[in-house]
């Protein structure tokens, strides 16, 4: 496959990939997205369950002050009737103590009863409030649900397209300068190919580095498939503006030596990352 022809396919390719790229991503956020509306409605049945057992306390306690007060009121109106009957001094006054006795218990109890009947009655209010606005939010869930389903399924169709497509441009080609490309695609956010420009100072138009002479004339004959050495990215050479000269001196631009270096420490970095990814994975 001559070199004009590698680089129509990764320029293709680079379109391909920032849409395998773009739907990967939008796949993986949609569940974060359903994550949260699951986790409202989660906090929304546990807030009702909450209120649920306070409302349950205070029908309790209100159920306690009423049996207490219908008591007091009993023994009140008991000792009431007893008085008709008494007759010695110390039988009323044991009589009347009885009575003050039970209706300060029926006074206070009847107070602590209409107090309670009103916390019972605020708390259920509250309790019919949380409780539509949960059932809404579990529709809404539930109906999100679906729509998320429906998409995904569209997005994995189109994602299966688009893979296809990867699978026919990859074909043929070095899979080490895919990987790579690919890597510089996710990196780079869709630029993977770009140009050099530059008469006597070469420079990449992804990281702006300048480039050696002779590296960028190795890149200007189109021969191979060229990286920058820098940040990587596929280069090919553009031509100079009419109002340039173009000048690329094979006797001032030396060797590619002064790339080794740099080259070695960009396989270095490249083998930490392929370590870090496989350990992430």
């Amino acid at each position: 496959m001559t070199t004009e022809k590698v680089f129509e396919r990764l320029r293709e390719l680079q379109d391909v990939l920032t849409q395998k790229i773009t739907l990967e991503k939008e796949m993986e956020d949609i569940p974060k997205i359903l994550s949260s509306s699951e986790e409202l409605v989660y906090r929304l049945k546990q807030d009702y369950i909450d209120k649920d057992q306070e409302y349950v306390a205070a029908k309790k306690k209100e159920n306690e002050f009423r049996n207490a007060f219908f008591i007091a009121e009993s023994d009140r109106e008991k000792s009431e009737k007893k008085m008709d009957s008494a007759s010695t001094q110390r039988e009323i006054e044991a009589l009347n103590k009885e009575i003050e006795d039970a209706a300060r218990k029926e006074d206070s109890n009847r107070k602590e009863l209409h107090l309670m009947e009103q916390k019972v009655a605020e708390l259920n209010e509250v309790m019919q409030l949380k409780k539509e606005f949960m059932d809404t939010q579990m529709g809404e869930l539930t109906e999100r649900k679906k729509n998320i389903e429906k998409e995904l399924a569209e997005k994995r169709k189109r994602l299966d397209a688009v893979t296809l497509d990867e699978k026919r441009l990859t074909d043929g080609l070095d899979s080490e300068l895919i990987f790579k490309f690919e890597r510089i695609i996710r990196k780079k956010k869709g630029r993977g190919v770009v140009a050099v420009k530059g008469r006597e100072h070469p420079v990449c138009q992804s990281c702006h580095m300048i480039l050696p002479i002779q590296f960028a004339a190795e890149i200007r004959k189109g021969v191979e498939v060229l990286s920058c050495p820098y940040c990587s990215s596929i280069l090919f050479y553009e031509e100079a503006e009419d109002s340039e000269e173009e000048f690329f001196d094979d006797g001032d631009a030396g060797s590619l030596a002064d790339l080794d270096d740099i080259g070695d420490e960009l396989e270095e970095e490249e083998e930490e990352e392929v370590v870090n990814i496989d350990y992430e994975s």
